[in-house]
Formats: structure tokens, C-alpha cells, sequence
């Protein structure tokens, strides 16, 4: 064997190309999971790459972890040009849903960390709280491992993990519902909405829920948390008629596709505790909507 494999097309593939598409997947979850941009993590990969191309690998142990690092500290750059970023955004900030396969659903653990409500925790910690909080309690990473990627001795990182857990666990969504009584309560929330019927959403609704819109000031959203089962019904009885909903998968959780005259509109992700829908995160901004045509493939 000379060091190089044959790719899909048949040409080949140098050894630097073969490990970096080997962790693609891999990478990208890491830089999602940080950003909740998939636009921005494609950027993150590619500034990876080609930091990758110039590396020597007789000097690399470990192309997984250096490449996990080398990614992180590219994602960590970006993070922090988001959040300013993030200060002039208009109306509520949703993470960029991405259609996921089943199999991503019954990795639990990922699943967790990726729905729409996590993020939106996760978005409440500091850059580096952040990226030690995804690489320990997502990825298992050492802490040795995270000190080099986040710049940090061990001692340190341990002190910010401990802070992340105690941050997150005081904002984590209770997951109190099954798979079972998450489909039944979408199923009924979506006929609610196709019907108009207002009473069938005050059922479904909890009374404190709350619906997050994000238009990104290019479509027309609601600028400021909608609270209550009340206005929130009276909201969505609106669109009886005027468009279809069609169950998916997103971020490996049920959720539903809103279309409208064949295109997609809105795609909305749910919270649902003890059988009710708790939160809704309906993400309308169209530069945010290029995931939901193609499977994206996630791995840690």
C-alpha cells in the first residue's frame, strides 16, 4: 500500500483528505454544537481543512483529536463573532434546524444535547464554558484533551466544566415525556392546527407555553416571545387553510414542516413535558432553512 485509497469516483485520496473525511461528520457535530449554525460550522470545517492541509502528519499521534481541537479553537473564533452578531439580530435568535436521520434519535445522549431548547441553554454560557461543556459532556473528551483545545490547564477546565454542569442542569429541559407521548401530542397539536380547532390547542397547549418565531427581519415574525396558551392558540388558529403541516424528524426530535403554496415556510421544533406542548421554536428566516431538503449526517 502506498498511504493513498481510492474515493468514491475512483481517483485517490492522499492520507491528510482520507482522515479528514473520515471525522467530517464527527467535526461538524462538534462546530454545530457550538454554533448552532450549520452555515457557520461549514465555515469551521473548511478553515479546519485548510489548516489541515499544511500540517505534517509524521508529526501527529492522533488525527481525530487534532482535528477535534483545530475545529474547536475555529469554532471558538466564530462564537465569538456571532454573539456580537447575534446583539443587532432581529427578534428572536433560533438555532438553524437540520433533518436528521432516525439514527440519530436513538443516540440519546446526542439527541439531548441537539434539540432546540438545549441550544438555546447552551447559548446562555460564556464561548469557553461552552465549547468545555460540549467536549466533556458530549464527546467525553479528557480533560488533558479540552485543556489543548480550549487553551487552558486541566485544573482550570475542570473548574469551568463544573461551572457549565451547575449552569446547564439549572436550565435543562425536564424531558418528562416518552417517544409515545411526544408523537401523540404532536399528532394532536397538528390536527389542532390544520383544523382551527381553538379548543384542541388550548388541550395540547400548556398554559405557560411559549412560542419563539424567528424571521431574521426577512420575513414577517412575531419580534418578542408569544407566552400563554391563550394567545398562542389565537396565533396559530389562524393559519387553518392557508397552509400544511407535515411531520419530521429535526435535530433528532419530531417536528413539523409548515408549508405554503409547495414551499417551505416554517419549520417548527417542540418541548413537550407530561404530554403537553410546553415551547415552540418556529424557525420562518429562509436562510436558515436549507438543511430541511437533505439528511445531515451527524456522529460523535
Amino acid at each position: 500500500m502506498d498511504g493513498r485509497t481510492k474515493d468514491a469516483t475512483g481517483g485517490r485520496m492522499d492520507a491528510a483528505t482520507e482522515a479528514f473525511v473520515a471525522h467530517r461528520n464527527l467535526l461538524f457535530t462538534v462546530a454545530y454544537e457550538m454554533l448552532g449554525s450549520a452555515a457557520d460550522a461549514e465555515d469551521v470545517l473548511q478553515e479546519t481543512w485548510l489548516r489541515w492541509t499544511g500540517v505534517d502528519l509524521e508529526g501527529v499521534r492522533e488525527p481525530r483529536a487534532y482535528l477535534v481541537r483545530t475545529t474547536t479553537r475555529q469554532a471558538l473564533t466564530r462564537l465569538r463573532t456571532l454573539r456580537r452578531r447575534k446583539e443587532s439580530y432581529v427578534g428572536p435568535w433560533l438555532p438553524e434546524p437540520l433533518l436528521t436521520a432516525p439514527d440519530v434519535a436513538e443516540d440519546v445522549e446526542l439527541a439531548e444535547s441537539l434539540s432546540m431548547a438545549m441550544l438555546l441553554v447552551l447559548e446562555t454560557l460564556a464561548p469557553t464554558e461552552r465549547a468545555v461543556f460540549v467536549l466533556r459532556e458530549v464527546f467525553d473528551l479528557e480533560y488533558g484533551e479540552i485543556a489543548q483545545a480550549v487553551g487552558k490547564n486541566p485544573d482550570a477546565v475542570r473548574q469551568i466544566a463544573h461551572r457549565a454542569r451547575k449552569h446547564v442542569a439549572a436550565r435543562r429541559p425536564r424531558d418528562t415525556a416518552s417517544p409515545s407521548d411526544t408523537r401523540a401530542a404532536l399528532r394532536a397539536f397538528q390536527r389542532a392546527v390544520e383544523t382551527g380547532d381553538l379548543q384542541g390547542l388550548l388541550d395540547v397547549l400548556a398554559p405557560d407555553v411559549v412560542l419563539l418565531t424567528d424571521g431574521g427581519g426577512v420575513v414577517r415574525a412575531a419580534l418578542a416571545p408569544v407566552v400563554g396558551a391563550g394567545k398562542v392558540a389565537d396565533l396559530l388558529g389562524r393559519l387553518s387553510g392557508a397552509v400544511s403541516l407535515h411531520p419530521t424528524r429535526v435535530n433528532g426530535h419530531p417536528a413539523l414542516v409548515v408549508s405554503r403554496g409547495g414551499e417551505i415556510d416554517t419549520v417548527v421544533a417542540t418541548r413537550i413535558d407530561d404530554g403537553r406542548v410546553t415551547g415552540l421554536y418556529a424557525v420562518r428566516n429562509p436562510e436558515k432553512l436549507s438543511r430541511m431538503t437533505q439528511e445531515t449526517l451527524l456522529h460523535r
